[in-house]
């Protein structure tokens, strides 16, 4: 009875390891990746380069300075100028200036979202943004090359990011994800030592861990290919489509080669582990079954008249 209880804790700790495994692998990536300004400004940095997020930038500053001639012009704008602004804005997302105000809008942005989930003294406010001096640069930048751009209004205008309630939800999401950061790797790591330590056969609770660890890492990269499926679905206006796609799979990279080493080493550990106990013995079988360890046979006594 005494063998059937250490097994079955054994293989509630393995589960429980099998299932820790992804969550603290997600806990950790939210907490050191994105949570991180300069690293997700150096991951969003070569989005400047993809074509998708160039016309997605391309359409979004072409309806702004459309907005900004008709106000100056004060009637409306025709479609030649439409047109002619639309090429412009194409033209500006392939220059230096253009990937110089991607970097600081994102690192402004970043840097604003992460300071208001961390303050517990903006709860109940919106986070916004002042945009004005990344536009000011921007036009500056943008004034080298096109001498009228110097005419580009600057507005301080508080651009929401987010409103006050989806604040208050990703600040206890992000004090979670703090706590879970630190606790779940510990956690998997415990309760798989404990439920090898416990197992009445170790060699195969270690092979059943390894089994668990790779099972979730496959749901992890799966759970990555659905969340996808689901943001890009979600988003409206411009930023929806392959664009954000782009944005979700550079912000995502690591979290999909987290998944797929998971699922490498849980295998690599399992297929070790299967290994020892199928061919470990097998030397000290032969060396039983040598005719030269045999024991020599008794000789026959004689026995008298």
């Amino acid at each position: 009875m005494f063998p059937r209880l250490r097994g079955a804790l054994s293989a509630v700790l393995i589960v429980l390891t099998g299932l820790l495994a992804p969550c603290a692998t997600l806990a950790g990536w939210a907490m050191h990746g994105p949570a991180d300004t300069g690293h997700y400004v150096a991951t969003v940095a070569p989005l400047a380069d993809d074509p998708d997020v160039r016309d997605a930038a391309a359409d979004t500053l072409g309806s702004g300075f459309a907005g900004i001639v008709g106000e100056v012009t004060a009637g409306p704008v025709n479609g030649t100028v439409r047109l002619f602004v639309r090429d412009a804005a194409r033209s500006f997302t392939r220059t230096e200036a253009f990937h110089e105000g991607w970097d600081a809008a994102n690192r402004t942005v970043h840097a604003t979202v992460l300071r208001a989930l961390r303050d517990d003294a903006t709860a109940g406010r919106p986070v916004t943004v002042d945009l004005a001096p990344v536009t000011e640069r921007v036009r500056d930048r943008l004034a080298e090359d096109v001498p009228f751009a110097r005419r580009i209004p600057v507005r301080h205008t508080a651009v929401t990011v987010l409103t006050a309630h989806q604040a208050d939800r990703l600040r206890e999401g992000y004090r979670v994800l703090d706590v879970a950061a630190f606790w779940l790797p510990l956690a998997a790591v415990v309760f798989a030592v404990a439920g090898i330590a416990v197992a009445a056969r170790r060699r195969r609770a270690v092979t059943a861990a390894g089994i668990g660890t790779a099972l979730g890492g496959a749901l992890l990269a799966l759970a990555v290919v659905v969340g996808r499926r689901l943001t890009v679905a979600e988003l409206p206006g411009p930023v929806d489509g392959p664009a954000a796609g782009a944005v979700y799979d550079a912000l995502t990279e690591t979290l999909r080669t987290a998944a797929w080493l998971l699922v490498g080493l849980g295998l690599t550990v399992a297929l070790a582990s299967w290994l020892t106990g199928r061919y470990g013995r097998l030397p000290s079988r032969r060396s039983r079954a040598e005719p030269g360890t045999d024991p020599a046979p008794a000789r026959p006594t004689r026995t008298g008249r």
